[in-house]
């Protein structure tokens, strides 16, 4: 149950992450009030409809959890608030695979630091 808590607060955070910095095209700069609403908004939905389709797979990895991200905040950010740029859905689509790059950057960091904390505690243990 944590572990599913978890996943829903970052895809979350990922989504929302994603959403801001293509709505301003990647210029943190230009970051208003009204683009964090939107953002967070988007990202809150995309986050618990990733977190429903997650829980039904049952099959968890993290190349299913950033592809279904993916998909969701793209379909999510269509709906949500008019283009910034590009045709039709071009920022849905850069959102979407922003958002499941992310997923895949925090995935691998999140590994790598239970590794080590894994590799401390033996270390502390064995000593």
């Amino acid at each position: 149950m944590k572990r599913r808590l978890t996943l829903m607060i970052e895809n979350m955070g990922e989504s929302t992450v994603a959403c801001l910095l293509a709505m301003v095209q990647g210029n943190v700069l230009a970051v208003t009030a009204s683009h964090w609403l939107i953002a967070s908004r988007t990202g809150i939905i995309a986050g618990l409809v990733a977190a429903a389709v997650l829980f039904a797979i049952q099959r968890l990895n993290k190349w299913v959890i950033a592809g279904t991200l993916a998909i969701v905040t793209a379909v999510v950010d269509f709906f949500s608030h008019p283009a910034q740029f590009g045709p039709f859905a071009t920022e849905a689509v850069v959102t979407g695979l922003a958002a499941g790059a992310l997923s895949l950057l925090v995935a691998k960091l999140s590994s790598g630091w239970r590794a080590r904390r894994r590799k401390n505690v033996e270390e502390a243990t064995a000593g």
